[in-house]
């Protein structure tokens, strides 16, 4: 069973840092593309960022610069390091893969960056 946990999430002020986790279990973790998206009520799901299983890396054009993903595959982890971050970051963000053609999601954490 495929299982994606996130965690990291919290409230901070305008130019802080975060880091998120994202811990994945029931698959083999280093054959698989590896994403963050986040989600704000009343808007789509939006990909912030994506790691291949070569460690490439590609970004919405809102956190270039900011953001920067990073994987584990001994510990089976993906992560998400948020700098100067703006109140336009805040959001629930969500782990993400495809296994078997179906998109899995992790039950997301809460990021909050008042304005």
């Amino acid at each position: 069973q495929v299982q994606l946990v996130e965690s990291g999430g919290g409230l901070v002020q305008p130019g802080s840092s975060l880091r998120l986790s994202c811990h994945a279990s029931g698959i083999n973790f280093k054959f698989f593309p590896m994403d963050w998206f986040r989600q704000v009520p009343g808007k789509e799901r939006e990909l912030v960022a994506t790691i291949s299983v070569s460690h490439s890396s590609n970004y919405s054009d809102s956190v270039k610069g900011r953001f920067a993903i990073s994987r584990d595959n001994v510990r089976r982890m993906v992560y998400l390091q948020m700098n100067d971050l703006k109140p336009e970051d805040t959001a629930v963000y969500y782990c993400h893969l495809i296994y078997r053609s179906i998109d899995r999601w992790g039950q997301g954490t809460q990021v909050t960056v008042p304005s």
